[in-house]
């Protein structure tokens, strides 16, 4: 039987140091394999070294830009720290396919605003990676449309709702709600997760 990866992921860190050290503590002692971050690193606080603690825990990290950053940013941080950025991209670790794409398409205002033809198609090109995959993890940093995380008033995206039901992933993580941290629901056969700041570990 193959052996589970295990995987903490969380968003919306937004430059609070004491919490990335939290979550870096928690990835040594849980033993994670992975660390996924789904966006919105920076802003309102500018930290340095704000992924360095997982680095210095010697994790693989996977990341996203959110609203809060561009894709140039979003590359830069992944080069500062030794970390993927997979915003269009897909890796995979143990059999399993991740693939994802950041940005938000609510807020056009923001560093991070992403069309939605823009966003699928991001996740279009990343997911044609993973031909012959079958376990498969799908990265945003928004949530999808008609998910729990619309009770915000923030529409999600359809970009991300058909890019679940046509490309099938086991699981999404997703952030951008602040509020909604923590919600979990099933669409289709996917589950869906708000990994807020605090993040969250699965198992798959």
């Amino acid at each position: 039987m193959p052996k589970k990866v295990k995987i903490l992921a969380a968003s919306d860190l937004h430059g609070d140091s004491k919490q990335v050290k939290k979550l870096a503590e928690r990835a040594e002692k849980e033993n994670v394999d992975l660390v996924i971050l789904c966006g919105d690193l920076t802003g309102w606080v500018e930290t340095k070294d704000i992924i360095k603690p997982f680095q210095d825990k010697k994790k693989k990290i996977l990341l996203i830009p959110g609203n809060h950053e561009d894709a140039q940013t979003g590359h830069l941080l992944a080069k500062e720290y030794n970390a993927t950025n997979i915003d269009g991209y897909a890796f995979i670790h143990e059999g399993i396919g991740i693939f994802g794409a950041g940005g938000s398409t609510d807020l056009p205002h923001f560093p991070g605003f992403i069309t939605e033809t823009q966003l699928k198609k991001k996740l279009t090109k990343a997911h044609k990676e993973l031909k012959g995959i079958e376990k498969k993890i799908m990265i945003t940093h928004m949530h999808p449309a008609d998910s729990l995380s619309e009770f915000s008033g923030f529409p999600g995206s359809k970009a991300i709702t058909q890019a679940l039901k046509e490309f099938k992933p086991n699981v999404v993580l997703h952030g951008h709600i602040h509020e909604g941290a923590g919600l979990e629901q099933t669409i289709g056969k996917t589950k869906i997760i708000n990994v807020g700041k605090k993040g969250v570990i699965i198992e798959i």
